[in-house]
């Protein structure tokens, strides 16, 4: 029995009627969520909706007046008739012209407001999310939800909206005005109501999920776009520019096909709607011309009640295509949805108090993480990191030292254990609090596309010219900054800060965390690709950087392990020896020893020998 409930369940599923009616379900909330940001501007939804109702029925008034023409100016041949008429149309028209203006006008404020509430909200909700989520999403997808996707949903909330409700208001209204006219004719022409509404859902349905296909294939493209700006060195280093322009447009044919599917279902809705609305016309004809002749309604009659006819088949028709285009909108706004629910991974428990200032104690216990629940990265890692220490991190390439420094920041949660900083667990304390304290200067240098002056006074946006000029002086800039840069602190560095030089790019960055002052840093020493003068400064940068503060750095250069107060010596993912250098160097069968004694016989960078080992 359990089995046939089950194949029930299966059959229930995949029922396409169980689907439709799932999918309008999902419409309906999407759309209901979508009016919720329309919630704060009421008044004036409100009121625009007020101005286009007056607007809308004001229009109404031309059938009857072209009835009043026929039936009693031009068989009476009243000319005094004649001239009332025509006033009296041109200021409805007037009026009508003024109060369209305005609900246009207020009904976009509110349309602009409303995205623009939107689009600010996803970049917050991004700026939330963890590196977890940038890790796993790329780059031009997340760009492309952003853009191409709030484009999309921009144009649904705005002037289609306007074009809606103006459509809805001159059918509903003279579809009121046929009945009185005529009700008998009217009954005719309703009965292909139901088929017309059935067609627009039945294609709607697919314009919807074509349109979604399309927003993913020009995420698609986007990120192509995205890794090809970034890595632009590299390819044109190997050459491969024909291969990019290739993989980019293999992409944008992705995204042109998708398009013409959507497009093609477009151009099917549209006639096969119109046709049915003056398929109707040509009935009204017919039937609304005998009704004439057995004396059931007048000749003016029958004209304005093809003027009414026309007035309701022009706005099933565009319907069509408008609502062609929010089932478009609608794809784009259940991504941007999506987007908004994925929670963040890092985030403050209830009842999350601010790390006081600390004094930069740092004490691992038994901590365990991965990235994948198949694959642990760190296992059982324990040590302390006394106030004032700087800890060297060592070990071969891929023994999780970088992985290990991004836990202080908690940029990644632990999987079992905790860590302390001066006895508070970093997950009891909010997560604002827990970064204000703690400096991180990157292997890879960025900076932000502004003025030299923006990317030091980033690391404390309050701080006043002397405050920077003080904290480059410290990071051996102020000099270089001066002397060598067109416009001083003013300097544009470009994207990325392309217009520095490796050295000078490290300079400006350790300036930026003297500012920020925190008690606890991370350091990825950089220093290996420099000429030896831009070493030296950099070196004697960090080490004033580094006084006085809790340090771990992950150790390139032999000297920064001699002169660490502590060393941890990882591998695979765990905490093989740990100690002083000299205590390190006891133990002969050690990995640190063995590390050290390929670096002495080499006397190379201590990065290439550790990773080679």
């Amino acid at each position: 029995m359990t089995a046939r409930f089950r194949r029930m369940g299966r059959q229930h599923e995949s029922d396409p009627d169980a689907k439709a009616v799932r999918l309008s379900r999902e419409s309906l909330h999407t759309y209901g969520r979508l009016l919720q940001y329309v919630r704060p501007y009421r008044r004036q939804m409100s009121f625009s909706i007020f101005l286009l109702i007056v607007s809308t029925v004001l229009g109404l008034i031309l059938p009857l007046v072209v009835q009043n023409l026929v039936d009693v100016v031009l068989i009476d041949k009243n000319l005094t008739r004649l001239n009332q008429l025509a006033i009296g149309l041109f200021v409805v028209f007037l009026v009508q012209a003024l109060f369209s203006f305005g609900h246009q006008l207020t009904l976009a404020y509110v349309g602009e407001r409303v995205i623009a509430t939107i689009r600010v909200q996803i970049y917050s909700h991004l700026q939330s999310l963890s590196l977890k989520y940038y890790a796993d999403h790329r780059t031009g997808e997340v760009v492309s939800r952003l853009t191409n996707d709030v484009s999309l949903l921009q144009s649904a909330v705005t002037g289609n909206l306007v074009a809606l409700l103006r459509q809805a208001i001159t059918l509903v209204g003279a579809a009121v005005l046929l009945f009185w006219l005529n009700w008998r004719l009217t009954l005719v022409i309703l009965t292909g109501i139901p088929l017309i509404s059935l067609t627009m859902v039945a294609l709607g349905r697919q314009i919807r999920q074509a349109a979604k296909a399309v927003q993913d294939a020009l995420a698609e493209a986007a990120n192509v776009v995205e890794e090809t700006i970034s890595g632009i060195r590299i390819v044109k280093s190997f050459g491969r520019e024909p291969h990019e322009i290739g993989r980019f447009s293999a992409r944008v044919n992705e995204t042109f096909e998708a398009a013409m599917k959507r497009a093609k279902i477009g151009a099917v809705l549209g006639p096969i709607i119109g046709f049915m609305a003056f398929a109707s016309i040509t009935i009204t004809l017919w039937f609304g011309s005998f009704e004439v002749i057995e004396g059931r309604l007048s000749a003016g009659g029958l004209v304005a009640y093809l003027v009414y006819t026309l007035m309701v088949a022009t706005p099933i028709a565009s319907l069509a295509g408008l609502y062609a285009q929010f089932q478009s909108a609608l794809g784009a706004t259940e991504r941007l949805f999506e987007l908004l629910d994925t929670p963040p991974d890092i985030a403050d428990r209830p009842g999350a108090t601010e790390l006081p200032s600390v004094t930069g104690r740092v004490e691992f216990e038994a901590v365990d993480f991965d990235y994948l629940a198949s694959v642990p990265l760190l296992k059982q890692v324990s040590f302390v990191a006394e106030p004032g220490q700087v800890v060297a991190l060592v070990g071969p390439s891929g023994a999780g030292k970088s992985t290990l420094v991004n836990l202080i920041p908690r940029f990644y949660d632990v999987g079992n254990g905790r860590i302390l900083i001066d006895d508070h667990d970093l997950r009891d304390v909010t997560v604002a609090s827990l970064r204000q304290q703690i400096g991180i200067v990157p292997q890879e240098t960025i900076l932000f596309s502004d003025t030299v002056l923006a990317n030091i006074r980033y690391g404390k946006l309050e701080a006043t010219q002397a405050e920077i000029e003080a904290a480059a002086r410290a990071a051996n800039a102020h000099t270089f900054i001066l002397n060598d840069l067109p416009d001083g602190y003013q300097t544009m560095v470009g994207e990325r800060g392309v217009k520095l030089s490796g050295g000078q790019r490290q300079r400006v960055a350790i300036a930026r965390a003297i500012l920020k002052d925190p008690r606890i840093l991370i350091l990825d020493e950089a220093t290996s690709s420099l000429d030896s003068e831009s070493e030296s400064l950099v070196q004697e940068a960090l080490e004033r950087l580094m006084n006085g503060r809790t340090s771990f750095v992950i150790a390139h250069r032999l000297s920064t392990v001699i002169n660490a107060h502590w060393v941890l010596v990882l591998d695979q993912g765990r905490v093989a020896e740990q100690g002083t250098h000299s205590e390190l160097l006891q133990n002969p069968d050690g990995l640190y020893y063995r590390l050290y004694q390929m670096q002495f016989s080499t006397n190379g960078d201590w990065r290439v020998e550790i990773e080679a080992a």
